[in-house]
């Protein structure tokens, strides 16, 4: 009896919780459905779901440059279907990083035995395209190198949010010049490897004083680094 009341008053419980923080349980549910796809930890998973919802207001597209197998971007576009999505990336793993890239790159892509190498960040476009098909979102996975590939799309409508995964210096900085002019007024870019990698925050400030920009990184709580495009 004492176990049946326990089990219902989980649920209970359970559903009161869901009703006063429904964000929050969306984005553990999101994590969980798509954790064979990130290698995004789920405190940084459903930290970006939670910056990204915040920006609902503003009209566009979403648009991820570094996509791997999909999983990041396809938890937020089950949150947003009505938008649509799409996907750079290779699927043939990193460029070589270089000097301006930093050391730790380097190094971190000379050791293949690492825990975190992942094969280069290699993967078969086959995941995204399953991840992105179970997010119910229209979407477009455009596979190459970036200088090739970004230039060369056209986009429905303004960018909303702009999530850069690129890693290295060219690929961050290719990014930025091309896309960062097409976010919307009040769109959010997200700069995942801002404080992982030298390159990828020497290629935000370089165009950002390129362009003589006046956009601050912020960071969530949680970590995450991002602009806030006012200009």
């Amino acid at each position: 009896m004492k176990s049946a009341f326990k089990r219902l008053f989980t649920r209970v419980t359970g559903l009161e919780l869901i009703r006063k923080h429904p964000l929050e349980a969306l984005s553990g549910h999101l994590f969980r459905k798509y954790h064979d796809f990130t290698m995004v930890p789920e405190g940084l998973f459903r930290a970006n779901l939670k910056l990204v919802n915040d920006f609902r207001h503003i009209p566009g597209c979403v648009v991820e440059c570094g996509v791997w197998r999909g999983g990041m971007i396809a938890g937020i576009a089950d949150m947003w279907q009505e938008r649509s999505y799409y996907l750079f990336d290779s699927f043939e793993g990193l460029p070589e990083a270089r000097e301006i890239d930093g050391a730790r790159a380097i190094a971190w892509q000379a050791n293949k035995d690492g825990k975190t190498y992942y094969d280069n960040c290699t993967a078969d476009i086959s995941y995204a395209e399953r991840a992105m098909k179970m997010s119910g979102a229209r979407h477009e996975i455009i596979k190459g190198w970036f200088d090739k590939t970004i230039p060369a799309t056209q986009f429905e409508s303004d960018i909303a949010v702009l999530r850069l995964d690129g890693d290295w210096y060219d690929s961050i900085h290719i990014c930025m010049v091309n896309l960062f002019p097409r976010v919307a007024k009040g769109g959010l870019i997200i700069l995942d490897d801002y404080y992982t990698w030298d390159g990828c925050s020497r290629a935000v400030h370089d165009y950002l004083s390129e362009v003589k920009s006046t956009a601050k990184i912020y960071r969530t709580n949680e970590g995450v680094p991002y602009i806030v495009k006012n200009e």
